[in-house]
This record gives C-alpha cells, structure tokens and sequence, in this order.
C-alpha cells in the first residue's frame, strides 16, 4: 500500500505528513487528538542519515509535544549495507533511534507501530519492535533474515531451513508468523483508523511478547527463560541483602 492511500484510511480527521527522503514526518488528529507520525517509505535502506533524521524527529516531539503519542509507519528493507556506513558504525546510529524511542516512552509518550510494506532486520529491530506494540497489515512482509543469508550464516542448508519453516515461526518470514512469536500485537484488516484509535488507547510500556508467544505457541522457551533468570537474580540479590554486614568505623 502507497503510505499516501495508508494515512489517508488512518487518518480521516486529517493530518499533516510530508516525505522526503523516504522519511515520512508530520502530525495527524486521531480520536480527537493529535499524535506524531515518523516513519520510512520506498523500502527505504536505513543509513546513518535517516536514523539521524528518526532520531531527530522523536526528540523533536518529546521536546516541543510532551506526552503526545507517537505512530511509527514502517517501510524498511533494513540497514543500508555500504561500506561508508559499517565504517561511521551504522549499529551506533541504530543504537542511538532505539535509545530515542525509549526516552521518549520514559516521558510518557505512547508509542505504537504499523508495519504496512516491508519490515526487515535492523531497521525492524530499531523502530518497530521498540513500540510499546507493533501491528501489521496482512500484505506485509516481514523478516529479520533471508533463508539463504541464514543458510550462509548458520552453515546448515537451505532446504533443512524451508523444511524448518513450515513448522516453526522462527524460520519463517510474514506477519502471521510474528503474531505467532509475540512481535506482533495484532494483523490489522477492514478499519484501520478504529484499530489505530483502539490500539493507542490501550498501549501499554510493558513488554509482554515472551508471553505472547508462549501463549500464542510460538516461542516455547523465552518466558519460562526470562522467569527463570529473573528469579535466580532476585534470589541472589536476597541472599546478598543476608551475608553483608554492615561496617564497623
């Protein structure tokens, strides 16, 4: 979907969003109110200037709109793979859009992002999946490796890793199986501008995709993990809080 036909579905009260250079940026009335939109367009390659330019756009709504949610449209191939990029630290500016975000939610801005083309590695990771939640239009794609780049990577062939697809969401691409892991909130279908109402009135800074996708029969083994750790370091934190005694001057 072209993001002029996507925001005017919803936005219907209005908005004000421009493009350039595959950045989309602007305000728009949802519900009444006013929220911040900051996304990508075209596919857009994510190098050290567009991360720049979502980084600034972030700060600048939670310096001059405080509190006021933000939409995040995603429309990224991932990371721009140029040799000038590795060499600034492309990770760092990455690093840096995700650190905004969560400013931005520490001071109480809701966040919540559409995946409305294309979502795929790094750019995915430091924009979308740092929403308070993300959702997705059925079209969509979204993955964070390629089969044949993962074949190279984890040395195992292409064929194991189809085959693997076909029963676990890990290894497969699109939205659906992201629902099924807990990165995705919901796959939006009919009206989008209610959805989008509903889902800023109910986002919530608390991560719960390990339980999502426990729940959702995804991901078998990241909350009972992250339940464990967390306990273990309670308890460790306990048994210290016992043994150190206090000194003596």
């Amino acid at each position: 979907m072209a993001w002029t036909a996507l925001v005017a579905a919803l936005f219907p009260q209005g908005h004000a969003i421009t493009e350039q250079d595959d950045l989309l940026s602007g305000v728009a009335q949802v519900d009444g109110g006013t929220v911040a939109v900051i996304g990508t367009t075209r596919h857009a390659s994510i190098g050290v200037e567009l991360a720049l330019a979502q980084a600034q756009a972030v700060l600048r709504t939670v310096r001059e709109a405080p509190g006021r949610p933000i939409v995040l449209l995603v429309d990224t191939q991932g990371q721009r793979l140029r040799h000038r990029d590795e060499m600034l630290g492309i990770q760092r500016y990455m690093a840096h859009l995700g650190k905004c975000l969560e400013l931005a939610r520490q001071r109480g801005h809701r966040i919540v992002a559409l995946v409305y083309d294309q979502a795929l590695s790094g750019g995915f990771v430091s924009s979308g999946l740092m929403a308070d939640a993300c959702y997705a239009l059925p079209d969509a794609t979204i993955r964070v490796m390629a089969l044949p780049a993962m074949a190279r990577i984890t040395k195992m062939p292409e064929a194991v890793l189809a085959e693997l697809a076909h029963s676990n969401p890990v290894f497969a691409p699109g939205p659906e199986n992201y629902l099924r892991m807990g990165g995705l909130e919901e796959i939006w279908r009919g009206d989008l501008a209610t959805a989008l109402a509903k889902a800023l009135a109910e986002a919530q800074p608390a991560d719960h995709r390990a339980a999502l996708g426990q729940a959702r029969g995804g991901r078998a083994c990241a909350q009972p993990v992250l339940t464990a750790v967390m306990e273990a370091g309670r308890a460790a934190q306990n048994e210290r809080a016992r043994t150190v005694r206090p000194r003596r001057y």
